[in-house]
């Protein structure tokens, strides 16, 4: 059977952008920058994802693409070593444990969706925070949320996550602008959204810098493992650097979106934006129920982030499905049928104790993400080199700017990875 590869540029980079945007930047990012800095923490997630997370973003679907392999086999290629390999399985069991409360937290939005459409936050609804806490309930959904996710995983690449991309992308877009568009015309939303962007960067600790480049990663799916699959689809005579640049601004877009949309309502609403994982929970039933046609509005809304979710899960499903196909004897689908099972296990504890879900996501969604993106960039600058590193990105007559680029995907982007990761530990330790 032939190797899949992704139809052309635009499919790839909207598969890319599918993936990374998700909760990452609709759940997480509004919660990360309420509790680590404000605006501070959106400036320095900013700058994180131009100077670091794309590149690190053009490394990591160059290594897939050369290898021709997921993470188990471009990292066992790339270093020829025991090591090598070890990590891959390591930062491939992130991803699974991720994946688990990810799909969680899914079928809390879908079960919002479903209230919204249905009742509408402005019935009553003393039940809603309740349900959403109810094990059992959150538990049948998450297998419901599971079951789509395989479901649409056992189609393959093109009639899968690239066919579901396609659409849902554009349409996430244009919900959003809409959504935009009608918050910023609430009294008073304006003046709110422009104080809350002057910036005190007194508040940023190296926890907060932390926080913020773990968000930059985690926000565009880098930590050497779905991109690196993805870059093994992209054709040879692809621009990696293009699709690279097109899809960091898009998710880039989205989070900027997205903090223009809730942060001026929550603040005109007087809510609590630094509430911390549950702010997305709390706070949209009672800002849609304020809202001037809030009832329509949130569920398009709501509805909107359950599809860019649901993407980002399909393709952490499809990611760790062709690594064990890969490398074991299984089937395709019968690796899409154990990794279903692994993820069932795993949603169980985060489902009935929903506290340990940001424990989880502080570990697996920054810190391992941070140490498996910066084993792929060493794996690829430093083992496989530059003439194959600077070819793959490129793909055109080597110049100046290139040869920068390298230098900085080599020696700048692992050691500012190492050493906020360092420095984060020693704080945290410090504290303790």
């Amino acid at each position: 059977m032939s190797k899949p590869t992704f139809s052309s540029k635009l499919t790839a980079s909207l598969s890319i952008i599918g993936v990374a945007v998700g909760l990452g930047n609709v759940w997480r990012f509004p919660y990360m920058m309420g509790k680590y800095g404000g605006s501070a923490f959106l400036f320095i997630y900013i700058i994180f994802v131009l100077i670091f997370a794309i590149p690190a973003l053009a490394g990591e679907l160059s290594l897939g693409r050369h290898t021709g392999k997921g993470p188990i086999g471009a990292f066992s290629q790339a270093t020829n070593s025991l090591f090598g390999k070890i990590m891959a399985y390591m930062i491939s069991t992130a991803i699974l444990v991720a994946n688990a409360y990810y799909i969680v937290v899914i079928a809390n939005l879908v079960y919002l969706t479903f209230f919204s459409g249905v009742s509408g936050f402005g019935s009553p609804h003393h039940d809603l925070q309740a349900e959403l806490n109810n094990g059992n309930l959150q538990f049948g959904i998450s297998i419901f949320v599971l079951s789509s996710v395989l479901f649409v995983v056992m189609q393959g690449l093109k009639k899968g996550v690239e066919r579901f991309s396609k659409y849902i992308v554009p349409f996430f877009a244009i919900v959003m602008i809409y959504f935009l568009l009608h918050v910023l015309r609430i009294d008073g939303a304006v003046e709110k959204l422009i104080v809350f962007l002057k910036p005190d960067f007194e508040q940023l600790t190296i926890q907060n810098i932390f926080a913020a480049l773990g968000q930059a990663f985690f926000s565009l799916t880098l930590g050497g493992t779905i991109l690196v699959v993805y870059g093994s689809y992209l054709k040879k005579e692809e621009n990696i650097l293009k699709i690279s640049i097109f899809s960091g601004l898009g998710d880039l877009g989205a989070s900027l979106l997205i903090s223009l949309i809730l942060v001026p309502a929550i603040l005109v609403y007087a809510l609590n934006l630094e509430e911390g994982h549950t702010l997305l929970f709390s706070t949209l039933p009672v800002l849609f129920e304020q809202m001037p046609g809030g009832r329509i509005l949130g569920t398009f809304f709501l509805f909107s982030l359950v599809l860019m979710a649901f993407l980002s899960s399909a393709a952490a499903v499809q990611f760790l499905s062709t690594s064990l196909n890969n490398n074991t004897k299984l089937t395709y689908k019968q690796s899409v049928i154990l990794i279903g099972v692994l993820d069932l296990l795993l949603i169980i504890p985060c489902a009935f104790f929903g506290d340990i879900i940001p424990i989880l996501d502080l570990i697996f969604g920054s810190g391992m993400q941070v140490i498996g993106s910066c084993c792929a960039i060493i794996a690829l600058t430093w083992f496989i080199g530059k003439k194959i590193t600077v070819n793959q990105i490129f793909n055109q007559k080597r110049n100046t700017f290139q040869n920068w680029f390298f230098v900085w995907l080599k020696w700048v982007i692992p050691a500012a990875l190492i050493l906020t990761l360092v420095l984060y530990i020693y704080s945290s330790i410090i504290k303790i």
